[in-house]
C-alpha cells in the first residue's frame, strides 16, 4: 500500500467504529515481503515498545487463548499459561490459525476473530498512551489506548507476559 493511499476498513476497524472506540488506522508497504512486527514497526516510525504482536495458542484443557505483547518481546508460555489458568499453553500450529481466527499470518488482529476467545494484553501496554496492532489485515494497522483494545474485547485483561 503505498504512501497516502487511502486505507480499506477492516472487519476490525468497523468493530471498533460500531463499539464508539476511537481509533487510527495505518497502512504501510507489504511489498518487499518484510511483514514481521519489527520491520512494521519501523515502517510506521514507531518504537517496538508500541507495536503489539497477536499470537494464539491452545492450552491443556485444548481451549485457545490470545496473547498481545511487544513485537520485539517473546511470549514466556509458563507465564501465558498461569494468566490463562492453564497447566500449560503452546502456539496454535500455524496451519490452523486461519481456520479459529479467520485471520492469517502477518493479519492476525485482537478484534474481530471468529470466536471471542479470553485475550491477554502484556502489562507493558498500561504505561502506553495507545498501542498500535495489526487491523486483521497484511498492510493495515490500528493504533489506539491500551484500555479501549480491552474494551473492544469480550474476556481480556493485562497479564505479565514476556520473557
Amino acid at each position: 500500500m503505498a504512501k497516502g493511499e487511502k486505507l480499506d476498513k477492516t472487519n476490525a476497524m468497523r468493530l471498533l467504529e460500531a463499539a464508539g472506540i476511537a481509533f487510527v488506522g495505518h497502512s504501510y508497504d507489504d511489498k518487499d515481503g518484510r511483514i514481521d512486527g519489527i520491520s512494521v514497526a519501523d515502517k510506521l516510525g514507531r518504537p517496538h515498545e508500541q507495536v503489539f504482536k497477536t499470537l494464539v495458542t491452545v492450552g491443556a484443557s485444548g481451549e485457545l487463548f490470545v496473547f498481545v505483547l511487544p513485537v520485539h518481546r517473546e511470549l514466556d508460555l509458563k507465564k501465558a499459561a498461569r494468566a490463562a489458568g492453564e497447566k500449560y499453553i503452546e502456539m496454535l500450529p500455524l496451519r490452523d490459525l486461519t481456520k479459529y481466527t479467520g485471520y492469517i499470518h502477518g493479519g492476525c488482529s485482537p478484534i474481530g476473530m471468529k470466536k471471542p476467545y479470553p485475550t491477554f494484553v502484556d502489562e507493558s501496554a498500561i504505561l502506553l498512551e495507545t498501542m498500535v496492532f495489526s487491523a486483521g489485515r497484511i498492510g493495515a494497522q490500528i493504533e489506539t489506548a491500551p484500555d479501549e483494545l480491552l474494551a473492544a474485547l469480550d474476556k481480556a485483561d493485562y497479564a505479565d507476559l514476556c520473557k
